[in-house]
């Protein structure tokens, strides 16, 4: 059996792009590797937005961020957030569907692109791992420490605007488009569901409806803003569903074993019949 070498897939019809492709599924002497560039220019981009984020919040919160009622909180921290609500909505309610519509009829690899292409998934995990890290350290304990600060008159306060409004939803989106696409382009995973990814693909979501009982909580009956309340509780709880990715680990390092496996045999097939030859 023949190796798929990376100019070969590069030049099939069926890659309109090329370059990305050799980004997300880089080959060399016909066997995938990481796509550490890839993975590199996302988290600096990643990096370079929540960055400038961060530096928005330091600027404009003590300034025109402590009183709603203000005309200019209005212009600085509504506008902002409808403008997050309005894009980060659109972008899961047009790629979901999009992602589901464009799934092929069979999902079919040569073990060379599925071994990429589980690369390109463990990498994305990397990635998932990274805006976690920058979602606690830098938005969700600036929000605690926010509400223990000031007082708060609104539930849209800058912190929460920057933490529930914009990363949470950010990594929930980033979580539902991995989900779908795992399960309409992977053969593994074609025709059943993945328990694991599951759960960490509902943990952020359910979230949401957590932070609204916090919010009725601090407005009606606990006002003073302490890590470990019990109406905090629910967002620790949730929280964990993350954990459950040590499962879908073990799913993906089963298929890689087995691909692994199935590569090297072709290796041996190849160089056998090159003696032969």
């Amino acid at each position: 059996m023949a190796v798929v070498t990376d100019d070969a897939l590069a030049s099939s019809p069926q890659e309109p792009d090329r370059f990305i492709i050799r980004l997300l599924f880089p080959m060399k002497n016909g066997f995938p590797k990481v796509p550490w560039l890839a993975s590199s220019i996302a988290v600096g981009l990643v990096a370079i937005l929540f960055g400038v984020y961060r530096w928005y919040q330091q600027n404009y919160s003590f300034t025109v961020g402590l009183d709603y009622f203000e005309p200019e909180f209005q212009t600085y921290w509504m506008n902002l957030f409808w403008f997050q609500m309005i894009v980060i909505t659109a972008v899961g309610a047009i790629g979901v569907p999009w992602i589901w519509m464009t799934r092929p009829d069979e999902a079919e690899m040569t073990p060379e692109r599925e071994l990429g292409t589980y690369y390109l998934i463990l990498t994305l995990m990397a990635f998932g791992s990274f805006l976690i890290v920058v979602i606690l350290g830098l938005f969700a304990e600036a929000d605690a420490a926010w509400h223990q600060v000031t007082i708060r008159d609104t539930d849209f306060t800058p912190t929460h605007i920057g933490l529930f409004y914009f990363a949470i939803p950010v990594l929930t989106v980033f979580v539902a488009l991995t989900f779908v696409w795992i399960h309409t382009r992977m053969p593994d995973f074609k025709n059943r569901v993945s328990l694991s990814f599951a759960i960490v693909a509902s943990a952020p979501i359910l979230i949401m409806p957590n932070l609204g009982l916090n919010e009725w909580g601090h407005t009606f009956f606990y006002a003073e803003e302490l890590f470990a309340a019990p109406i905090h509780y629910g967002f620790v709880v949730l929280g964990w569903g993350i954990f459950a990715i040590s499962g879908f680990l073990l799913q993906c390092f089963n298929r890689i074993r087995i691909l692994t496996l199935t590569l090297a045999e072709q290796e041996v097939v190849g160089a056998t019949e090159s003696k032969a030859a």
